[in-house]
């Protein structure tokens, strides 16, 4: 089976290509998928919010619980809450692979972190989750660093468009140092993130 499809599948239900090989079957069939994906769909307060509550967690590839937990922490902190949401879900270590350039999708980048090639300040993490802080250095590890995705990943291949400007990357060395929290403004991600806080506050 085509690993891509469930991913495809999920890219047209949510309304957001999720990774760049969905991008074409996204374009091509820009609707829900199966039988009654043309036809009008719900639109329920509820089923909006709802909505919009999976596309982060898609983004990210969470789970229920680990959005719920950064909800909570987010409600706790003095500024905006859905702005703080997404700023304690990007300094998440898959996250800043991602944006570095280092992994093509957000799958790739927690699967590396899984694997062990990745490092945080010269310590191999094997988390997906941990938070990182300002002046963490994110690494692929020495001993990965000739595998054939981190050669393309040096080359540049999966560099983003818009460079993260809360990171300062060195490709060519794959590493990567969190200089600041992100500005939600900043961050690539396709959410309104005020009808995910409504959503936990109902």
């Amino acid at each position: 089976m085509n690993q891509s499809r469930p991913k495809v599948r999920l890219s047209r239900s949510l309304g957001i290509p999720l990774t760049p090989k969905c991008v074409r079957y996204f374009e091509r069939r820009p609707f829900p998928p199966g039988q009654h994906g043309r036809a009008r769909r719900s639109t329920s307060d509820y089923s909006i919010r709802l909505r919009e509550k999976q596309r982060l967690k898609a983004q990210y590839h969470l789970q229920e619980g680990q959005l719920r937990r950064a909800f909570d922490r987010a409600a706790r902190q003095p500024g905006k809450t859905g702005e703080e949401l997404i700023v304690d879900l990007e300094i998440r270590l898959a996250a800043l692979v991602l944006r570095a350039g280092f992994a093509r999708t957000i799958y790739q980048a927690r699967q590396f972190v899984v694997h062990q090639h990745v490092t945080v300040n010269g310590r191999r993490l094997d988390r997906p989750s941990a938070r990182l802080r300002v002046g963490d250095v994110v690494a692929v590890a020495q001993r990965s660093r000739q595998r054939p995705p981190f050669l393309v990943a040096a080359a540049g291949a999966d560099a983003p468009q818009r460079p993260a400007p809360y990171l300062d990357v060195d490709l060519a060395g794959l590493t990567a140092r969190l200089t600041r929290l992100p500005l939600r403004a900043e961050i690539p991600v396709v959410c309104d993130e005020q009808l995910v806080v409504e959503h936990y506050s109902r």
